[in-house]
């Protein structure tokens, strides 16, 4: 009992375990949104700061290759202007009539010796070059010709641009290259005035190629040359597809001077970067596959949202596991102790698994067995007592009312009174058929007032003064009391009141129902007492038995606070009647309220 006053006050304290494990799986949740978004946000400043630098980095590339490509034709055009001012050239456009046929040979040998000088100071670029005389009508190529002079061809291509295409050459090693026609004619460019000194200088899509080779060797990217309308230059190691795609993606998105986009092929990102060339008015484009130079952060990023996914999957696990087996045996044990402060003793409980809480368990068991058995115990002791005393009672009440009325008899049959004895008898023998059936411990109201009846009759016989006057409303004779509840208090009356004072005889017993509780007063005119008696007298009822305290109104007042409950007691005061006044209340029991009310429906 000592551990259970100690458990007790913490029952309102302890909180719902299941309330407990949702707090538990919402901490891990809100651990891990922190982590989450401060890894989210350093992984996208690392995924842009390296997006960043790798297109900076690009675009340095593509440019610098551009200025390679645009130096070498800068070369070109500065040796095409230096040829034209080279006295043999000159001479070469001039009227050759003074000079004779070896002159004109060593003319034209030492110009093919410079273009051909030329050409080999540039091996990694080789150039082509021509001179067109339109006074001779004569043409001096450091290359094989099929052709001579051609006037429609060069009126054709004095564009002054560099220009890509056959430029209407028949050779096929003229196809597919980058032409430019220069002259120092003072006229309108593009115009011929009959006596031009013409320099062409070419070069082969080739020479793109091994620069757009050599550069794709030592990056990531796959360049090319493009122009809108053209037909790309492809590094030799292409991929064609991927190319033909972003061909279609560039005719559409037409690039400026500098260029850089992330395109989105077949479901994969490229940085497309474009520089556009000074001299050629194409673009040098260069595609890096963004997603394979980034997958290391990629791969990282979600092997570390992988993780952390198992880490969440982990917590919620062991969150279970915490609440079946520590938080729902704590809310087993929590119910367990509810039910037997409710005064159910009869819970036990149980568990499949051998730990702490099972040993605690066991212990639960045994103290909610220990605490029934201890309450069954002094339960049946105190039913027990009370049987005994209520026989006890009636033990003492019988045999002196008994002596008293066999005395009266004896006297009356000397006398010769025969209707006195035989009313006696009548009287005695009906008191003593009802006192002495044990069968039942209640009876109803209408039969108690019968053995009031028979017993004050007796009386009467005894002492001619007793008048008796019974009130008990209809209603109230079907409600269930006690055996003898009523006898005790009257027999006070007429010992205590009556008997000692000659002047007196009136006991008048009324009843009534008032907001749920029965009473019945049972008052007499005879002496009473004082108001200090009147109040030790009652203080008396709530305390045990004592010797010198009389046991019948202890134990009726015993018998009614246990048949009714705590609401229900004996009350003492005085009379109206000037003399002693016996309250019994009672609180009448919900079924027999019932009861009473559908018989009174019924009526």
């Amino acid at each position: 009992m000592y551990i259970w006053k100690r458990l007790m006050p913490f029952q309102g304290k302890t909180r719902s375990p299941f309330s407990l494990f949702a707090k538990i799986n919402l901490l891990i949740v809100v651990l891990f949104i922190p982590i989450l978004i401060m890894y989210t946000y350093s992984n996208n400043v690392t995924y842009d700061v390296v997006s960043k630098e790798l297109q900076i980095s690009n675009t340095k590339q593509l440019t610098f290759l551009s200025s390679q490509i645009d130096s070498r034709i800068n070369q070109m055009m500065d040796f095409s202007l230096i040829l034209s001012r080279d006295p043999n050239v000159r001479a070469f456009n001039g009227l050759n009539m003074w000079d004779d046929r070896y002159d004109r040979m060593q003319t034209r040998y030492v110009i093919q010796e410079k273009m051909t000088l030329q050409t080999g100071v540039t091996d990694i670029w080789p150039t082509r070059y021509a001179v067109h005389s339109q006074q001779n009508e004569d043409v001096i190529a450091n290359y094989n010709r099929t052709t001579g002079y051609d006037e429609e061809y060069l009126k054709k291509n004095m564009s002054g641009r560099w220009t890509y295409g056959d430029q209407g050459a028949v050779s096929e090693d003229e196809l597919n290259s980058f032409y430019w026609f220069y002259t120092d004619s003072l006229a309108q460019p593009g115009m011929l005035t009959g006596s031009n000194l013409v320099i062409e200088a070419s070069f082969s899509y080739e020479n793109i190629q091994n620069m757009l080779d050599t550069y794709k060797a030592g990056g990531q990217g796959d360049p090319f040359l493009y122009h809108k309308g053209n037909s790309p230059i492809l590094n030799r190691s292409a991929d064609k597809q991927l190319s033909a795609e972003l061909i279609q993606y560039l005719d559409t998105h037409s690039p400026e001077d500098t260029t850089q986009d992330v395109v989105e092929l077949n479901g994969k990102n490229y940085l497309v970067s474009s520089v556009k060339s000074t001299y050629l008015d194409w673009h040098l484009v260069d595609v890096i596959p963004l997603y394979q130079i980034l997958k290391p952060i990629s791969l990282s990023q979600n092997l570390f949202y992988t993780c952390m996914i198992l880490l969440l999957v982990v917590g919620i696990s062991a969150s279970i596991l915490l609440y079946r087996n520590v938080q729902y045996p704590i809310k087993k044990l929590i119910k367990g102790l509810r039910r037997v402060e409710q005064g159910d003793y009869s819970v036990r409980l149980h568990s499949k698994n051998q730990n702490e809480f099972s040993f605690l368990f066991r212990r639960f068991n045994d103290m909610s067995h220990q605490i029934q058995d201890l309450i069954e115990n002094v339960f049946h002791e105190k039913i027990r007592a009370r049987e005994a005393t209520l026989k006890q009672l009636q033990a003492q009440i019988n045999p002196h009312f008994l002596y008293n009325c066999l005395g009266y008899i004896i006297n009356m049959a000397q006398m010769k009174d025969e209707q006195a004895v035989v009313s006696m008898a009548h009287n005695l023998s009906a008191y003593y058929r009802y006192t002495t059936r044990m069968e039942r411990e209640t009876s109803s109201l209408q039969e108690e007032i019968k053995l009031l009846i028979n017993y004050l009759d007796i009386q009467k016989l005894r002492n001619g003064r007793i008048e008796y006057h019974i009130d008990i409303p209809e209603d109230m004779l079907a409600q269930s009391v006690p055996r003898l509840m009523l006898q005790p208090m009257v027999e006070n009356s007429v010992i205590h009141g009556v008997a000692k004072s000659y002047s007196s005889g009136e006991i008048r017993i009324t009843g009534e129902r008032l907001n749920g509780f029965g009473r019945i007063y049972i008052d007499d005119d005879g002496p009473g007492l004082s108001p200090e008696q009147y109040e030790a007298l009652n203080l008396k009822m709530q305390e045990p038995l004592q010797e010198e305290m009389g046991c019948g109104l202890w134990n009726t007042h015993q018998r009614i606070t246990h048949l009714f409950g705590s609401h229900s007691y004996l009350l003492f005061g005085p009379s109206p009647l000037g003399g002693f006044r016996t309250e019994i209340i009672w609180e009448i029991p919900k079924e027999d309220a019932n009861s009473d009310k559908g018989n009174t429906d019924t009526n």
